[in-house]
């Protein structure tokens, strides 16, 4: 982690280092596999292969996210969409990731979204497009822990930061 806003025994909430996004936009018939990377098939899953993970967003858009800076993920996908209706962009600038963990993790972000975050319907290896306290996120359950990383564009960051280190200490009372 980056940057520690706020740790407590029920959450902790941090910035994340960088880390590399890549939008791909895909015509169908796509692979199972591109460019060695798994892609989900199955609506709001994700695919994970080491450090790299990628989100199934919609029925032709995946994102492609990776810890660190993936200096060849970026050319690799471009050649193996090459001759296809396809598009990779970089969009590693434009959104800041957050890492929300600890047994008042679910309950943190539950308080400021719609989508239904039980266990049963959101596990890891889940992700999902949302509203959190009324800021586009893209929020993706890491592990069992429960552990999620929550990518918001790079203007809403601070202000959002600043309501789950908010709402966080509220979980306390």
């Amino acid at each position: 982690m980056a940057e520690l806003l706020c740790a407590s025994p029920l959450v902790s909430i941090g910035y994340l280092g960088p880390l590399s996004q890549i939008g791909l936009r895909l015509h169908p018939h796509f692979p199972a596999y591109l460019a060695g990377l798994p892609i989900p098939l199955v609506p709001n899953r994700v695919a994970a292969m080491g450090a790299v993970r990628v989100l199934w967003l919609g029925p032709d858009e995946w994102l492609v996210t990776a810890e660190g800076e993936a200096l060849d993920l970026l050319p690799r996908l471009e050649r193996a969409v090459a001759g296809r209706r396809a598009a990779v962009t970089d969009l590693s600038a434009s959104r800041v990731a957050l890492d929300i963990s600890g047994s008042g993790a679910r309950a943190l972000i539950a308080a400021g979204c719609s989508l239904d975050l039980h266990p049963r319907a959101f596990a890891p290896n889940h992700c999902g497009q949302t509203l959190l306290a009324r800021v586009p996120v893209i929020l993706d359950q890491l592990d069992e822990t429960p552990r999620f990383r929550l990518l918001v564009r790079r203007s809403h960051a601070r202000w959002l930061a600043d309501w789950l280190v908010d709402a966080a200490q509220g979980l306390e009372r």
